[in-house]
């Protein structure tokens, strides 16, 4: 999939080679996104900053940014142990404020680390953070638009280039696609009503898409056609002004231009909560049980997908108000 970010990620060739091979090993035989071989990258180089410091009895958090890890070996990272493990936990808890979720990000990382030198390469023989359990994190609902929201977004794609934002806007909704999947969509990926997505972990995927989908993209393709050639740039999505792919920074921008114009602006909605609410529709809808709704958004495990079956308040309203006791009325004396 052709790059659409202008985010460069580090080669990691200043790396000491024992943390190299396993970043080279994540990305090219596991598939990682380089995206989160970079987000590996960074909490295991805080963790050995802090190993560092910690061995010297030197514990700064205004100073460890500048701790050199050059000469990290394997003997070193031998001695971890898990009480260290925890130390660092405890660091960044209190010392860096990260929040639950940093924190798992990072028990993540450093737990792929070890299991990749005690099972895959066998270079330790025991791991330190086998037992480390992740903190508990409270479940937020995602945010999503109701379907009257939904309607007014697609009523105010109105702009210089309106059938490519309406597109754009439509797929979101209905398709509930990531914003990288859709920035990365090629014209020979579409096939009639069928769509090939390439996603986390360069994991490939089919959605099909329902009629307005397919009319909207057919009547985006006329006016795209006479733009750039497929030949040319084979992207779905172009800038009229470059002719070239849009970048997921410039989708952004077009998703937050017809949010205002909507009226919704300012309500913490944006391009991956248009994700939110196709997922939330389709599942209300009472045609998409777990499994398909599972493989339609891309998700691992069904695990990931349960979060979409939030109830609205006006459900728990009128469940409450549904009770047998609803409408019990104490007996005058």
């Amino acid at each position: 999939m052709p790059n659409t970010s202008a985010k460069i990620y580090s080669d990691y060739s200043n790396a000491p080679s024992v943390l190299k091979e396993f970043l080279y090993y994540s990305q090219t035989i596991k598939g990682l996104s380089p995206r989160t071989v970079e987000g590996n990258f960074i909490d295991l180089q805080l963790f050995f900053k802090f190993l560092i410091q910690k061995r010297n009895n030197c514990i700064d958090n205004n100073i460890i940014n500048d701790v050199s890890i050059s000469d990290i070996d394997l003997e070193f990272i031998s001695k971890v142990t898990q009480s260290e493990i925890l130390e660092f936990l405890y660091f960044v808890t209190n010392e860096r404020k990260n929040s639950a979720a940093s924190r798992s990000r990072k028990i993540s990382s450093i737990r792929s680390y070890f299991k990749y030198l005690t099972v895959k390469t066998n270079q330790l023989q025991h791991n330190p953070a086998e037992h480390i359990e992740m903190p508990s994190m409270k479940k937020r609902l995602p945010k999503y638009l109701t379907l009257e929201q939904s309607i007014e977004l697609l009523n105010n794609t109105q702009s210089n280039f309106a059938e490519r934002d309406y597109c754009i806007i439509l797929l979101f909704l209905s398709c509930g696609m990531r914003l990288s999947e859709l920035a990365g969509i090629n014209i020979k990926d579409i096939n009639n009503d069928t769509l090939r997505i390439i996603g986390k972990g360069n994991k490939e995927r089919f959605v099909y898409l329902n009629d307005a989908c397919v009319s909207s993209v057919n009547d985006y393709l006329a006016v795209r056609n006479t733009i750039v050639s497929p030949a040319s740039e084979p992207a779905l999505f172009i800038s009229k002004r470059t002719k070239k792919r849009m970048s997921a920074r410039r989708i952004e921008q077009v998703v937050e231009e017809c949010l205002q114009r909507a009226g919704l602006s300012q309500m913490g909605f944006s391009a991956h909560k248009l994700r939110h609410t196709a997922a939330t529709l389709l599942y209300r809808s009472g045609n998409a049980d777990m499994l398909a709704l599972k493989e339609i958004l891309g998700h691992e495990h069904v695990s990931t997908t349960e979060i979409y079956t939030h109830i609205s308040d006006e459900a728990i309203k009128k469940a409450a108000k549904s009770s047998p006791l609803a409408t019990f009325k104490k007996p005058k004396k």
